[in-house]
């Protein structure tokens, strides 16, 4: 397989790269995965991985869109000759190491009459960008004449115009069951190889909306994405009957994800209303999702005195979103923004204090802060490091698995926090890992 081991896969990673790699890498270890990263962009990761769980753990994460199972890898050389010099000889050599490491047959196992398929191109540089719709054609043509010359009709799904690179969503996979017929291939160029795969395994988007707008009680403005959510319960590296507190519950959104994750879960809120409503949240979730062994429990409680309500050393992991400030109806001036991480650094400040005293020796809390955009463009946010630091608490960077000399990992390397925030928000997500 062109050098590469066999179980090598690759992870279609959400907008938000950074956050869904560090979710992917937190994953993989806490799960005991042996694997190494071969390569990766700012749209996907590709993985050696001798002991890969299978395709099901895509429902287990909350930032990957896909995974595909690298069937070739083409080297990089051989692609830009390709389709930035547009050398004849150099199309056949990669059309031959194709047909030597029999993709066709390796991708579409099922015996058929009547193939159809997609192919996606995910790609950064900005040379194969422009060049992104010849890729998809190329490939899409080999594709389709070898099925031919097996006897079969093949038909190649297009992608509107406009979407660059040409990528198949995944609600357009979900519709055509490309998954369940291994038809879409997937073209990953990254900044050593580009790697051909079958996709085997889709993110389900009607699934998180389902817990999201679907559960008994709902509340829109200071709810967390079930998403995101899920990507702090991996980075806490929660497992299967740990405990996990929420000491600012809201309306369950942690919690619900946690104990999809078979963990034991507690949550504290100081508003009685969102403490019940995060009890019909969760009963709904139990009933739905056939959880009855998974316990939960919530409470009414103060997170500046927690070991009120919680026994010292009892919990395996926090994972919480405080309060980020009031709703705002316009982006703030800079002194204002200031003013909002002022009043918030108590809280922080008593909530670190007791989050130390309720976990476990090596227990990780995964927690958000505020991230507020101004008008002059700038953000401001809070100094939580320190503060972790003088309590006792290990700041735990989440590429620290990524050792490498090449640039890309060196950025990743410098990285403490993962900010979250679209050009539409005012106030983002700023997460932190910390370790007891």
């Amino acid at each position: 397989m062109s050098g590469l081991p066999p179980a090598t896969h690759v992870f279609i990673l959400g907008k938000n790269w950074k956050l869904s790699f560090a979710e992917l890498l937190a994953f993989m270890k806490t799960h005991g995965s042996d694997f190494s990263v071969v390569d990766a962009s700012d749209s996907f990761v590709a993985l050696e991985a001798s002991e890969l769980a299978g395709p099901e753990i895509i429902s287990e994460l909350g930032g990957t869109l896909k995974i595909g199972r690298v069937i070739s890898a083409v080297p990089l050389g051989k692609v830009e000759a390709v389709f930035l010099r547009e050398r004849k000889t150099a199309k056949e050599e990669v059309k031959s190491l194709f047909s030597s490491n029999r993709v066709v047959d390796k991708i579409f196992t099922k015996p058929s009459d009547k193939y159809t398929f997609g192919v996606s191109i995910y790609c950064e540089n900005r040379p194969f960008l422009r060049s992104s719709r010849m890729l998809q054609r190329f490939i899409g043509s080999y594709f389709k004449k070898e099925l031919m010359l097996r006897g079969a009709k093949a038909q190649f799904m297009g992608v509107p115009r406009g979407r660059e690179p040409p990528q198949l969503t995944n609600v357009e996979v979900l519709k055509k069951g490309l998954v369940e017929r291994s038809a879409e291939v997937l073209f990953c160029i990254g900044r050593g190889n580009a790697f051909l795969s079958a996709t085997v395994a889709l993110h389900n988007p009607f699934e998180f909306q389902k817990r999201d707008i679907y559960r008994p009680v709902q509340r829109k403005i200071f709810s967390i994405p079930p998403r995101v959510a899920r990507i702090m319960i991996n980075l806490a590296s929660c497992l299967p009957r740990k405990t996990l507190l929420d000491p600012f519950c809201g309306v369950g959104t942690i919690l619900q994800e946690a104990m999809l994750a078979k963990a034991q879960v507690i949550g504290i809120d100081k508003n009685r209303w969102c403490v019940e409503a995060s009890a019909k949240n969760l009963e709904w979730l139990q009933r739905e999702y056939g959880l009855e062994t998974v316990k939960y429990q919530v409470m009414v409680g103060d997170a500046r005195s927690l070991t009120d309500k919680v026994v010292e050393g009892s919990i395996d992991c926090i994972v919480t979103e405080p309060a980020l400030g009031p709703p705002l109806r316009d982006i703030p001036t800079e002194s204002h923004a200031k003013r909002i991480i002022s009043d918030l650094e108590p809280l922080y400040e008593g909530f670190l204090n007791e989050t130390y005293k309720t976990l476990k020796p090596e227990g990780k809390a995964v927690f958000v802060t505020p991230y507020i955009r101004t008008r002059k463009g700038s953000f401001q946010s809070l100094d939580v490091k320190e503060k972790a630091r003088r309590i006792g608490f290990k700041v735990i960077p989440p590429f620290r698995e990524v050792r490498a000399n090449d640039s890309w990992k060196r950025e990743l390397a410098g990285v403490c926090s993962l900010v979250d925030i679209e050009e539409r928000h005012k106030v983002g997500r700023e997460i932190h890992v910390i370790q007891r």
